[in-house]
């Protein structure tokens, strides 16, 4: 490609900054389109009581190889940014897998092995199933839903409870009754089943603004290029060979990184790609307590609970007082007000803190529609749209991975290549 084609991304999330800042590393000046005068998307810093956090909770694991890449590339260190812990899930007093440091795959069956809360008859179901996946290397053929896969290999019910539905939400955002079994098989192919650093948590000790979107926007404009923040795309129409985005260009390559409701307005000839998508919720409620209160762990389950997971922002990034608790994909949470959601929520939070206070503050976010339904079977538009010189990128292109950071990273830099190759 030659150095003086003009290349375009449109949307900073975390999927278009991704693009841009790979076209910036192969030598290219990008320019890039974002209406909110914030990058990052679905997972950035918010401004609440005080407090900078984020619009919603999000963890990283260790096989996020893309994303601890580009962190790199623009100058973000994953390992001063993140605080990388083996994989740990704890649902006090009922269940406890914690990953030991052993090479893999030791690392995973002796997680399930010494796991507390499953009998022996459910360690050596876990480890069987695991097996099997890798016996089939990870295929799920036809695809089915988590619930009915669960079911065709007789998982006990309490290590579904605590291990795969737990992790079907966090990794799918999507119930397990309703979730792609296939694309839970990818997330565990590269995490318990990848090297032992794979199914490591990293949990960010910053904001999400901070871990790259910030880093990833200084880099592109240091580097030559322009980020036009707060600048919203009215229209994008091909004329002479290449591409004009409202008043600007012409370029002879976009790539479009929206979320997939928006592709009409932009491109209509591109709308029946998004248009069957579904939506699932992710509801992040954030508690001020007394500094002095904080969780036995910096992140924990909460069973048959309002919140699904705590965090205590304390030990994360030192906001010491402030809990946040993550409700994901639809449920019965939807049917309550907030307040009875908080109170319920505080109420859960009490349970496992001796003497909790009353709090400060609570504010409550709600994405209506976070990520798409990861449902089985799902069809998701490639990163070539059909149309000369245009790409797509989002965490919905098509790909191994649910509606993740990761999956947004790895489709913006697939697209950024494509193009860079056309």
């Amino acid at each position: 490609m030659a150095e003086s084609l003009k290349l375009a991304v449109i949307g900073a999330g975390w999927a278009g900054l991704a693009a841009a800042v790979e076209l910036t590393a192969a030598g290219h000046q990008v320019e890039v389109f974002e209406a909110s005068r914030v990058p990052g998307g679905r997972a950035r810093a918010a401004r609440i009581d005080g407090h900078t956090v984020d619009n919603g909770q999000h963890i990283l694991i260790g096989a996020y190889t893309e994303t601890l890449r580009l962190m790199r590339v623009v100058g973000a260190d994953p390992d001063a940014l993140l605080r990388r812990t083996p994989l740990r899930f704890e649902f006090p007093g009922e269940f406890l897998m914690s990953a030991p440091r052993l090479p893999a795959p030791l690392h995973t069956a002796f997680a399930l092995l010494l796991a507390q809360g499953l009998d022996l008859r459910e360690k050596w179901a876990a480890i069987c199933l695991m097996q099997g996946l890798q016996a089939s290397r990870f295929r799920v053929e036809p695809d089915i839903s988590v619930s009915e896969w669960l079911e065709r290999n007789k998982t006990p019910p309490r290590q579904r409870r605590f291990l795969w539905e737990p992790l079907c939400i966090a990794a799918l955002n999507t119930p397990a009754d309703r979730a792609s079994a296939q694309v839970l098989a990818n997330v565990l192919r590269d995490s318990l089943a990848g090297s032992r650093s794979a199914s490591d948590m990293l949990l960010p000790q910053v904001n999400l603004s901070a871990l790259f979107p910030e880093p990833a926007t200084q880099f592109v404009s240091r580097c030559g290029g322009t980020m036009h923040l707060g600048r919203r795309v009215n229209s994008i129409r091909r004329e002479n060979d290449a591409w004009l985005i409202d008043d600007a260009g012409p370029f002879t390559q976009v790539v479009i990184a929206v979320a997939p409701y928006h592709l009409a307005n932009l491109v209509p000839s591109l709308a029946p790609q998004a248009a069957h998508f579904e939506w699932e919720p992710i509801v992040t409620s954030y508690f001020t307590y007394p500094d002095t209160v904080r969780l036995p762990q910096a992140m924990l389950g909460v069973d048959a609970g309002l919140a699904q997971w705590l965090f205590d922002r304390g030990q994360l990034c030192g906001q010491h007082g402030l809990i946040a608790a993550v409700i994901s994909a639809r449920g019965r949470h939807l049917d309550l007000s907030t307040q009875q959601l908080e109170r319920g929520i505080h109420t859960e939070i009490a349970g496992l803190v001796a003497g909790l206070p009353a709090p400060l503050a609570v504010q409550t976010i709600t994405e209506k529609r976070a990520t798409f339904a990861c449902l089985p079977n799902l069809h998701r538009p490639r990163s070539a749209s059909g149309l000369p010189g245009l790409w797509l990128a989002g965490d919905y292109v098509a790909g191994d991975y649910p509606a993740t950071i990761e999956g947004a990273v790895r489709s913006g830099v697939a697209a950024a290549r494509k193009m860079l190759s056309a």
